[in-house]
């Protein structure tokens, strides 16, 4: 029995919950020994850990606005860690980073160099900043940091275009796993990936996503890291598989020089389902330049530091101080992911082409290939295709495709894993992609609720009637974002990638200068998000449509246009324009005191 307060059980709740999760890997395991099928121990995976969730946003039921919008400001700075970390490791760090290194090359690390580097932004330009300031939303400072509804508005809209971006990813996420674990067409499984991530935020909002998110971060760390480690030691790539991370890659390197790589052929590719990719190594656009990797990690990071998702986290820890101690801790365990991430898509490719190994697929004949239970399932997922070109009857290096979102889900059943592994890494998958679904969906909503309609159209709205306005609009927004990720009209990376570009092109600048220029006033925050995201948005629109771009900025790296258009913009507005008053100046001062009260009171 647990008694006393809940915050100082947590270590206790969360060790007894980690427990019960383990126990149930073990019951699934020895249930598939006894004959249990795969499709239903992947239902069992799938539907435990989203009760659990269920069950978590249940118990964290607020009808106060403080709990509902920053949990109290009493979450611990460990537990904020593991909170923000699954936030961030959404569906693409999960699903989709594995499968863009395994298909593009080693080049998209600049995604990973970029991601866990602007967590240093967070941590020395706004996190301590935002929280000593006492804000529910990120568009609450730009509002009050520089007066008028107008910016508020602004910083609303910029922050729905990017979070409402990323969140079909996630969706996305969510119904390709769903899809494959309950067998049903992925059109069908968005919408249920989607009840599954109101269930965790509609009764409880920052509270209930707070305390589900830890709990969704140890089932996707323990789903992704126990993979990595059992199919190192099954193929010798030794125990601890990162240190050998080189010599796995040389053998890579060495295979492809032995079954004579050579890119696929236009006339092939256009025989290719879409969404499809080769085993073999591309060589995009993220590789052809050091400037290329350069600019991708730029974005990224100023990206990082501008998603307000990820700012809201640090508005719940009880002091400055916790919010920086915060950051330290959400890198730590964002860490233990990224880093395997590489070695994940390192220990998929070897499973597959080396001939060695027992999984090994090139050289074999077709039919045999198509014969093996793995590709049939996901054959029928749409996920996997094999063509004979060459007319030889056997698989040649150029003749496996397979969708990057499949690369993490199928790799446990290539390597010969059982299956209770693959229905892991879906449950895991799950959690990462609605762990962060559900802090972009509460930013959308708590902004629109908070900034938009409280702030701006009835100032005067009871707390209860803010909170059903907020409800309202999760379920809504959530349902916009189903029916958009079920068109597919972009990948699941491709679309995270957008939402970090838009974030910085709108935002980035707006914040930064807000907490370290006095001088910065209304009138140049905005022009610098107006500016920034219709320039930013109108240079992604011209590329896609067939535009050359300039200084190497391509659809991937759109932001760096943006937000260079919008410092300009805000930095010659403020200065030809008034400054802030008196007031506005002082508050600025007292931002960057890292103790004392906060700017703002109870709102």
């Amino acid at each position: 029995m647990i008694k006393g307060n809940f915050i100082d059980n947590l270590p206790k709740v969360y060790g007894i919950y980690t427990g019960g999760f383990l126990a149930f890997i073990i019951i699934m395991a020895i249930a598939e020994q006894m004959g249990m099928s795969a499709k239903v121990i992947g239902i069992c995976f799938v539907a435990f850990t989203v009760a659990i969730y269920a069950i978590i946003g249940w118990l964290s039921r607020t009808a106060q606005a403080d709990a509902y919008y920053v949990a109290g400001r009493q979450v611990p700075t460990v537990f904020n860690g593991m909170a923000t970390a699954a936030d961030w490791m959404s569906g693409a760090s999960f699903v989709a980073m594995a499968g863009g290194i395994y298909f593009k090359g080693y080049g998209y690390m600049a995604l990973l160099v970029g991601w866990t580097g602007g967590y240093v932004l967070v941590a020395s330009l706004l996190a301590p900043y935002l929280r000593k300031f006492g804000c529910y939303t990120v568009p609450d400072f730009i509002g009050t940091r520089y007066g008028g509804n107008l910016a508020r508005l602004l910083a609303v809209i910029v922050l729905t275009v990017a979070s409402f971006t990323y969140v079909t990813a996630q969706i996305n996420a969510t119904g390709t796993i769903a899809s494959v674990a309950l067998d049903i067409p992925f059109q069908y499984a968005v919408y249920v990936g989607l009840v599954s991530i109101l269930l965790c935020s509609m009764l409880g909002g920052m509270r209930g996503v707070t305390w589900t998110q830890v709990a969704q971060y140890i089932v996707l760390i323990i789903a992704y890291l126990l993979p990595v480690f059992w199919i190192s030691n099954k193929i010798g790539a030794g125990f601890f598989p990162h240190f050998m991370l080189a010599d796995e890659v040389a053998r890579i390197g060495e295979l492809e020089a032995q079954y004579g790589f050579v890119a696929n052929s236009k006339e092939n590719l256009a025989m290719v389902p879409k969404g499809l990719a080769g085993i073999t190594k591309a060589h995009s656009a993220v590789n052809a330049t050091p400037w290329a990797f350069i600019s991708l990690a730029l974005a990224m990071m100023m990206g990082t530091a501008s998603l307000p998702h990820v700012m809201m986290r640090y508005f719940t820890t009880p002091s400055v101080k916790a919010a920086r101690k915060s950051v330290g801790w959400s890198l730590f365990f964002i860490f233990l992911l990224y880093s395997s991430a590489p070695m994940l898509a390192t220990l998929s490719k070897l499973s597959l082409m080396d001939p060695s190994l027992p999984t090994g697929i090139i050289g074999k004949s077709i039919a045999d290939v198509q014969a093996i239970d793995w590709y049939q399932n996901w054959n029928q997922a749409n996920l996997m295709f094999i063509s004979d070109f060459n007319g030889n009857g056997t698989v040649e290096l150029n003749e496996f495709f397979m969708g990057g979102k499949a690369v993490v889900l199928a790799t446990p059943e290539i390597a010969g894993l059982p299956y209770v592994i693959s229905g892991l890494v879906a449950a895991g998958g799950m959690a990462a992609a609605m762990s962060t679904a559900d802090g972009l969906i509460l930013a959308i909503a708590n902004a629109l609720s908070h900034d938009l309609y409280y702030k701006i159209i009835d100032p005067k709205a009871e707390t209860a009637k803010r909170l059903v306005v907020a409800r309202v609009l999760l379920v809504v927004i959530g349902f916009a974002g189903a029916t958009i990720a079920a068109m597919e009209i972009q990948g699941i990376l491709g679309s995270v990638i957008w939402a970090f570009d838009f974030a910085m092109s709108g935002l980035f600048f707006p914040l930064v200068l807000g907490v370290w220029w006095k001088r910065a006033n209304r009138e140049g925050a905005i022009a610098g998000m107006a500016l920034g995201l219709i320039s930013g948005a109108g240079y992604l629109i011209w590329v896609r449509n067939g535009g050359s771009g300039f200084l190497g900025i391509t659809q991937l790296t759109f932001g760096i246009f943006g937000s260079a258009v919008s410092l300009v913009a805000m930095v010659v507005v403020s200065l030809i324009t008034s400054e802030p008053n008196a007031a506005t100046q002082k508050m600025v001062d007292e931002v960057r005191v890292p103790s004392g009260r906060t700017i703002l009171g109870k709102q």
